[in-house]
């Protein structure tokens, strides 16, 4: 179990503020829903909004700040999009050009942050149930692969959906789909079962991000859409500035997974 598991959702983000916790979150503040968290200038957040409209499952809107402000509203009352997250990417024309622990340094008055849900969110409810998450049993960040899944463009933004990947055993894969379809604010039901090919992956042992769990004898891969995906199609779209989370160093919120459910 995850060492944070039972800790509260502001007192883990007081240690992330504090830099004393700046690892991926995965089976932290079990029963707290996480996100996803992508900042642009407010020029590009309309484009952004519609395209999240557009694709729904990888996508999610959970929250939109204010133009200019540090601070969500809804999901987590007064947290600080700049300090509040263990991790945080920087893309320039679409190429990463760094990661930050806070981005206090880079905020500026035109920008717009939104929150998307994120699959961390309806691992607890597996785990309830009895369905394995490997990568808290492993201790890794979730595997995450690029597809040939196209998304529905919109405005300047187009490319492919990421997936998020957790290995089930084959008994309880038909339980994992109806425990996170009936949470789409968070991915939902699976997007894909089975051979990794079939989507575009070559080599499953290799993912794009994150990390690489074990496999059993018996298990199936089962492959959800992932929050990550607007860093890709960021990469494919090459705007001026973006910020993101890192893969895996989610924003934790104070709203509970249960009311997400069929939201």
């Amino acid at each position: 179990m995850n060492p944070y598991a039972d800790v509260s959702p502001a007192e883990v983000r007081k240690l992330i503020r504090e830099k004393t916790i700046t690892t991926q979150t995965s089976g932290m503040c079990a029963g707290y829903a996480q996100a996803n968290l992508v900042i642009l200038p407010k020029e590009l957040a309309f484009d952004f909004l519609l395209f999240t409209q557009r694709n729904p499952r990888p996508c999610p809107v959970l929250e939109v700040t204010d133009v200019g402000s540090r601070y969500f509203r809804i999901m987590a009352d007064g947290a600080d999009v700049c300090t509040d997250l263990p991790r945080y990417r920087v893309y320039e024309k679409g190429v990463l050009t760094g990661e930050y622990t806070d981005i206090e340094a880079l905020w500026r008055d035109d920008l717009v942050s939104f929150l998307i849900g994120c699959s961390f969110s309806f691992e607890s409810e597996m785990l309830e149930v009895g369905i394995p998450v490997r990568q808290i049993e492993e201790n890794k960040n979730v595997p995450m692969y690029d597809t040939n899944i196209p998304c529905a463009p919109a405005g300047v933004f187009h490319g492919n959906m990421v997936v998020s990947m957790r290995p089930i055993p084959y008994d309880q894969v038909v339980k994992a789909v109806q425990v996170t379809n009936a949470m789409p604010r968070v991915h939902g039901a699976p997007v894909h079962i089975g051979d990794p090919a079939q989507i575009g992956i070559r080599d499953i042992s290799k993912p794009d991000y994150g990390e690489a769990v074990t496999i059993r004898p018996g298990e199936v891969p089962v492959f959800w859409p992932c929050g990550v995906t607007p860093q890709n199609v960021i990469m494919n779209t090459k705007p001026d500035f973006v910020i993101t989370h890192a893969p895996g160093h989610m924003f934790i919120t104070d709203v509970k997974n249960i009311d997400l459910k069929y939201a």
